[in-house]
């Protein structure tokens, strides 16, 4: 017993100053604007290679404690309206990609390294899943558009499952020395959709728990057991645990939130995003401590093989498959092609390969180097590539605020500091009396430059207020905990208005004059309303610039148009003055788009054949408005 307290303690102190390290790396990564987990794998080379550290790590201990939190995070946080969308290519990518990826590059290292077809199928199986956390976490800061994001990570999610399910299958073949296809088929149905199965149903259980609970603490704690317990339930089944954790967080984190209060859902979010940040820095340290740059450097022509064939093979899968999405933009696919980076679940399938499976240490030195590559090479000049394409639109009049906003916020602490130094002594007052209007008056013709700009461009100024209101709405909360801590409030009262204030930081398209109207029983002074028909495809874009803008809007479902495709009617209420505002928002939003209709309905509704598809065009707004004599809020 008291040896096994003095490993727990060795263990702490061993997590713990791997944190320390993640923490210190993540501060100076942003500093310089670099991804965090480059950082940590550049480090984790250096401690090995300085400190001549050997580190041996379980592939059980990434794939069963770190690989969860990081699968269920990200899949917890996907919308299904989001994934619909683009389903098909991302399952294009996930499984045929997949396979398409394991035999290509398995026969590429067959012919460029002489390795047995069997053995090089492994690595091809093993090397296909990607790992884009650090482009992800790239794309959102800076703002990339979210389809793309959405594409690449809902790739991850999938293939991670599907590569896991393939490695197994080849290690199986290679070990045995025989294939049967109708088996391996057979197999590779059963394990992954069983995991799928195991995933949604424990998701489904766990949201049912969620609705029935109202505590912040216990709907935490039973999404963790979800995350952990998806993985562990889908192994003991022999199915893939991964998929199962994917499918539960997909699940979850689409019908468990709508039981949560506003408080529940910030406290779940929060605790996510902490425990993937713990695990993503864990594994890409480890990348780093585990790697033996000696292995490296004399598997190098190997490792030069590997990727290569890696490098092709993504292309194939990615500008292949691509042609079957819906009007993905070249540059994507140039984004998608250059972010399928490799990381944790290569390295823990590359650990898990039998200690006898031949040319074993050879495998590893090629995983090690294509994580490695797409890392440091791929990782570190995404940033240069996204802008090169362009995906960040930038319009001048956003950086011409961001110019005087600046100039601004300079003269006002250049102001501010002078006035210290002349309250202390150390700036005479006869001088500061001379500098002083210099500054107020730059301050005046700087504020009214901002207020020109502003007024110029709705789009600059909702976005500046929806930043003011969510500071606004933090610092109300604060200062109720200050108010329940000095015993000023009860605890029922600050519960009460805790929950206001949270629903409206949870509310993704609350506006601001409905923040302010909390409570006060106030009515907006509307004079018109909106009846707006548009494309569901356009709704986030537009309930986001609209709610920015502060107007209210109410949506219900609706079906339409010779297309009979789904869209959505929007009620909005429109103040005085404010109708040539709305329309302006809605043609920034609505994008017009061509899509191919297949076979049309005649006049007595039945379905045309036609020898080709036509293009028509969609997208856009049809719009309705009339005045009204009274308005109300329920």
């Amino acid at each position: 017993m008291e040896e096994l307290g003095r490993t727990i303690l060795e263990v702490e102190r061993v997590i713990l100053l791997m944190l320390l390290i993640a923490l210190i790396v993540s501060v100076v990564a942003k500093r310089f604007r670099l991804p965090y987990t480059v950082g940590l794998v550049l480090i984790g080379l250096s401690l090995t290679f300085f400190a001549h550290l050997t580190v041996e790590v379980s592939p059980e201990l990434i794939l069963g404690l770190l690989v969860p939190p990081l699968l269920f995070e990200a899949a917890f946080h996907i919308r299904l309206d989001d994934l619909r969308r683009d389903f098909g290519l991302i399952m294009l990518l996930a499984i045929p990609g997949v396979i398409a990826t394991t035999f290509f590059v398995g026969g590429a290292i067959h012919w460029g390294t002489g390795i047995a077809v069997s053995t090089a199928l492994v690595f091809g199986a093993l090397i296909a899943a990607t790992d884009p956390v650090a482009v992800v976490a790239l794309f959102k800061q800076l703002g990339v558009p979210k389809r793309l994001q959405i594409l690449l990570e809902g790739e991850s999610l999938f293939n991670d499952g599907t590569a896991i399910v393939m490695f197994g299958l080849m290690l199986d073949i290679a070990i045995r020395g025989e294939f049967d296809l109708g088996t391996s088929l057979i197999d590779f149905v059963r394990v992954a959709g069983g995991g799928v199965l195991v995933g949604g149903t424990l998701g489904l259980i766990a949201s049912q728990a969620i609705s029935r609970i109202d505590d912040a603490l216990v709907e935490t704690a039973i999404t963790t057991t979800l995350a952990f317990g998806a993985y562990l339930i889908g192994e003991e089944f022999h199915v893939s645990g991964v998929l199962a954790v994917v499918t539960a967080g997909i699940v979850n984190g689409n019908i468990g939130p709508r039981g949560m209060s506003p408080t529940t859902r910030i406290v779940v979010n929060n605790f996510w995003e902490y425990g993937a940040f713990l695990a993503n820095s864990m594994i890409f340290l480890i990348i780093g401590l585990t790697t033996d740059v000696q292995i490296l450097i004399d598997n190098w022509q190997a490792i030069g093989v590997a990727i290569i064939a890696v490098l092709g093979a993504r292309a194939v899968s990615i500008y292949g498959f691509s042609y079957f999405g819906k009007d993905i933009p070249t540059k994507w696919k140039h984004i998608l092609y250059w972010g399928g980076l490799r990381g944790a679940i290569v390295l823990a399938l590359a650990f898990s390969i039998p200690i006898d499976f031949p040319e074993r240490e050879r495998l590893l030195a090629m995983s090690f180097g294509v994580v490695l590559f797409t890392l440091l090479i791929q990782g570190f000049t995404m940033d240069g590539l996204v802008k090169k394409m362009q995906l960040v639109n930038r319009t001048e009049s956003q950086e011409e605020y961001e110019r005087r906003h600046a100039r601004f916020v300079a003269n006002r602490s250049a102001s501010d500091h002078l006035e210290n130094m002349s309250e202390e002594g150390l700036l005479s007052a006869h001088i500061w009396a001379q500098m002083q209007p210099i500054f107020k008056n730059r301050e005046t013709i700087l504020i009214e430059s901002l207020k020109d700009i502003l007024a110029a461009n709705p789009d600059v100024e909702t976005e500046e207020l929806d930043t003011a209101r969510r500071e606004a709405l933090r610092v109300q909360r604060a200062t109720l905990g200050s108010l329940l801590r000095d015993g000023v409030i009860s605890d029922e009262i600050y519960g009460e208005l805790v929950h206001e204030v949270d629903e409206a930081l949870t509310e993704q398209h609350i506006n601001w004059s409905q923040l302010l109207q909390l409570g006060s029983g106030k009515t907006p002074n509307i004079k018109k309303m909106m009846l707006v028909v548009i494309q569901e495809d356009d709704l986030h874009n537009t309930l986001n610039a609209l709610s920015k803008a502060g107007f209210g809007v109410d949506q219900f479902p609706s079906t339409g148009g010779f297309l009979s495709r789904k869209n959505v009617t929007l009620m909005i209420g429109i103040p005085k003055d404010r109708e040539k505002d709305v329309v302006h928002l809605l043609e920034e939003s609505c994008e017009k788009r061509i899509e191919y209709l297949r076979s049309p309905l005649n006049g007595a509704g039945a379905f045309l054949p036609l020898a080709r598809p036509v293009a028509v065009d969609v997208g856009g707004a049809t719009i309705f408005t009339f005045d009204i004599e009274a308005y109300y809020e329920f």
